[in-house]
């Protein structure tokens, strides 16, 4: 018997079947193969089709039962993983009124900072833990003030978690997690957040019922099932956002643990018992997956936003596909660190929290036309996304944060030997790598759900750490160095 788990990315969809019994991996399939369109109809924008991601799930999820050859009846539940603080608005008959403005957009940046102020920035933090900044209710705010004529069609809201849910049942419905991504639940009321959503004059109504994180929260619809040839009835018992997500496919559930993901953003997720919170919102605090009233868990979650995605420009734009990920990586490790005075920033991709919302773009400092070849320019990409990532982990710190060991999934930028030194030894923490990713996480969440495990300890039978890399005293010198001159010129940037 198998859970199936979902991931909804902003690159692909992922789909993956896992063995109950033994809680091991038996396939798993992503569409497309390429990389999927993000629309940039003006500056600072990035839109996907909602629909795009349905029709990539059904074509993943067609290979990976053709490659497994696995019967309907055979799947007992379904988990659900998606990226985060996208935005779906649909009508009365459920019909998508405008594309998903997703995590990476920046369009309602201003309309956050604005509330942020007049709301009060103690009150905000207290209450929501964060600025409004540029999530999901703000999001909502700039349709409402830009485009008034959609905004009066709007039946519900949806994170595109909870679009695919809906996709599937017929049914929608959220988290108290997914709410705290959107900027919607207060955590003072232990409720929705009255006070942002009278600022922005938004009905409550819009938002959809909550149900459980580990739990049925619905059931595959005969249209659904249909066109995914599985079984009328089958039940969602699980759903959260991408990060949570990482996180507790990792089996980072309590105080102290942290996880990290490198794929089109960059993120280091760790988990604290307290709702602590940064207060110039670079970092941002959500519910965690498993959190109860009785023992509470929160995220803190720190973003880059360009990072996989600034490998894959380096690859696809600047070196027109003329070398695979591999090479790149093969051609990094041969130059010494710092890139020969090659520097790279690699904020390119939206407003980044770590710099106050700051939209600063992508720069490459120090070019010597007679010394630097794409391999100077692979490493210097690597070395500036892990500068990054280090550059917000000293914000999580300064919250009472040891970031000691930091545990990821074998996969996207932490395949490259190179990328897991230099971060090791910037950060000075060991890195732990597991044989999962984020739909195998969503599959263990809904055997959890569903009860097919009875605690976690049963749902993580199947993990493994595959290795782990230390940092090495004189390499953590060179790259602290290295870093504390990248971290000079940034802030002379800003």
């Amino acid at each position: 018997m198998y859970l199936l788990g979902i991931d909804i990315g902003s690159s692909s969809v992922k789909v993956s079947l896992l063995l109950i019994d033994s809680g091991t991996a038996a396939g798993s399939a992503s569409y497309p193969k390429s990389e999927m369109a993000i629309l940039s109809p003006k500056t600072g924008w990035a839109e996907q089709d909602p629909d795009m991601w349905w029709q990539c799930l059904k074509k993943a999820w067609a290979e990976l039962k053709s490659a497994t050859k696995v019967k309907k009846g055979q799947i007992k539940a379904i988990g659900i993983s998606y990226q985060m603080h996208g935005l779906v608005c649909v009508d009365k008959a459920g019909q998508v009124l405008r594309p998903s403005i997703i995590w990476c957009d920046s369009r309602a940046v201003g309309i956050g900072e604005k509330a942020f102020k007049e709301i009060g920035e103690k009150k905000c933090l207290e209450t929501l833990l964060n600025s409004p900044a540029n999530f999901t209710a703000s999001k909502l705010r700039w349709v409402r003030e830009n485009e008034p004529k959609i905004y009066d069609k709007i039946h519900k809201i949806m994170l595109p978690g909870d679009y695919i849910a809906y996709k599937m049942t017929g049914e929608i419905t959220t988290t108290v997690s997914g709410l705290s991504e959107g900027m919607f639940w207060d955590y003072q009321e232990k409720d929705i957040s009255r006070k942002l959503l009278k600022y922005y004059d938004i009905d409550a109504r819009l938002l959809p019922p909550i149900v459980d994180t580990f739990a049925v929260q619905c059931e595959l619809n005969e249209i659904a099932a249909s066109e995914l040839g599985l079984e009328k009835g089958l039940e969602i018992t699980y759903r959260a956002g991408d990060q949570p997500n990482n996180a507790f496919s990792l089996n980072v559930l309590n105080k102290g643990e942290i996880a990290a993901t490198a794929g089109t953003s960059g993120v280091i997720y760790g988990v604290m018992d307290k709702p602590e919170y940064d207060k110039k919102s670079r970092v941002n605090t959500f519910v965690h997956v498993n959190h109860t009233k009785k023992n509470p868990r929160y995220g803190v979650l720190l973003c880059v936003n360009g990072t996989g995605i600034f490998n894959s420009w380096l690859r696809n734009s600047l070196l027109n596909k003329a070398y695979d990920y591999t090479a790149l990586n093969t051609m990094a490790a041969k130059i010494k660190p710092g890139s020969e005075g090659l520097k790279v920033y690699p904020f390119g991709n939206g407003a980044e929290r770590t710099l106050q919302n700051v939209e600063l773009g992508a720069s490459l400092q120090g070019i010597n036309f007679n010394v630097h070849q794409p391999s100077h320019m692979a490493r210097a990409v690597q070395e500036s996304i892990a500068f990054g990532l280090q550059y917000g982990l000293s914000i999580m710190k300064n919250m009472g944060m040891e970031i000691n060991t930091v545990r990821a999934g074998e996969s996207n930028m932490f395949l490259s030997p190179v990328f897991r030194e230099i971060f090791a030894n910037v950060t000075g923490a060991s890195i732990e790598l597991y044989n999962t990713d984020g739909a195998q996480g969503a599959a263990r969440g809904a055997g959890i759900g569903s009860g097919e495990y009875s605690n976690f300890k049963q749902a993580y039978k199947g993990l493994k750490k595959i290795k782990t890399i230390l940092p090495k005293k004189d390499l953590a010198k060179i790259y602290r160095d290295l870093y504390s001159e990248w971290e000079y010129h940034l802030k002379k940037q800003l």
